[in-house]
């Protein structure tokens, strides 16, 4: 009976682990995700239609939860350079995404510097 009971929970503790991950973005690389948001900008400058190859939005500018929200929208206006946005292939989106989530102003580690 009892060993009936463990094997319950752990089978119940697995699914609702499972279950949990699946309904979050899925993580890209943050390295790769920083050089390729850098890169988006230095595109963008050298198109003009930029002032410096810096992006203008940091990590920490905002919560792991406003950057889930702004990736699980789709609605990347906000950052500019439409053009290079749009060339950006899903897992690159998702590389840059993990490194906003990841250096975020609330995560353990927060971007410093712009």
């Amino acid at each position: 009976m009892f060993r009936k009971m463990v094997m319950l929970t752990v089978s119940l503790a697995f699914f609702l682990a499972t279950a949990g991950s699946g309904l979050a973005l899925e993580k890209g690389n943050k390295r790769k995700g920083k050089y390729t948001y850098r890169k988006v900008y230095a595109a963008c400058f050298e198109r003009g239609a930029v002032d410096s190859k810096t992006p203008p939005i940091s990590p920490a500018d905002k919560s792991q939860a406003d950057w889930t929200a702004l990736f699980e929208s789709g609605d990347l206006a906000e950052f500019g350079c439409q053009e290079e946005w749009d060339a950006l292939e899903e897992e690159q989106v998702r590389d840059i995404y993990t490194y906003m989530y990841e250096f975020a102003s609330d995560s353990p580690t927060p971007a410093k510097c712009k």
